[in-house]
């Protein structure tokens, strides 16, 4: 069995943020930070060389796989917004119907700047995959 190839780091997040090279893509790195932090209350961690996470849950698959994983997160990518809300968006069309403008991954929300969704439904979308995460498995500040 191979090993969880995102795992946490000791990049600093700040560094990180300030070498995201887009102003708009940074500014909003900077905004989704602050949301985060105070939608879960904790600090975050990077996940790799990319991904800013909040939390960390560990877990073990019916095949017997274990890991861990951020809770929730998101990263600046280039072409987009990538925000990470496990285990997925299964049984919440009814709060993304009211965000704005975006994409569904498996468990990735793929936004093109905040400005095209409402920031208060992202941290509604942020708090029910906490919630929905915390029913299957433990979560903690990481």
């Amino acid at each position: 069995m191979s090993d969880n190839k995102t795992k946490p780091t000791n990049i600093k997040i700040a560094n990180f943020i300030a070498a995201v090279e887009h102003p708009t893509r940074r500014a909003d790195a900077h905004t989704l930070d602050d949301m985060f932090r105070r939608v879960t209350g904790w600090q975050p961690r990077m996940w790799g060389p990319t991904i800013v996470g909040y939390g960390q849950y560990d877990y073990t698959y019916e095949s017997g796989r274990t890991g861990s994983s951020l809770a929730t997160g998101f990263s600046p990518r280039k072409a987009n917004l990538v925000l990470y809300i496990m285990p997925g968006y299964a049984d919440f069309g009814h709060i993304l119907d009211r965000m704005g403008k975006y994409k569904l991954g498996k468990s990735c929300l793929y936004i093109n700047k905040l400005a095209d969704v409402d920031i208060a439904v992202v941290e509604e979308i942020v708090q029910a995959g906490l919630a929905d995460l915390g029913k299957r498995w433990p979560v903690s500040a990481t």
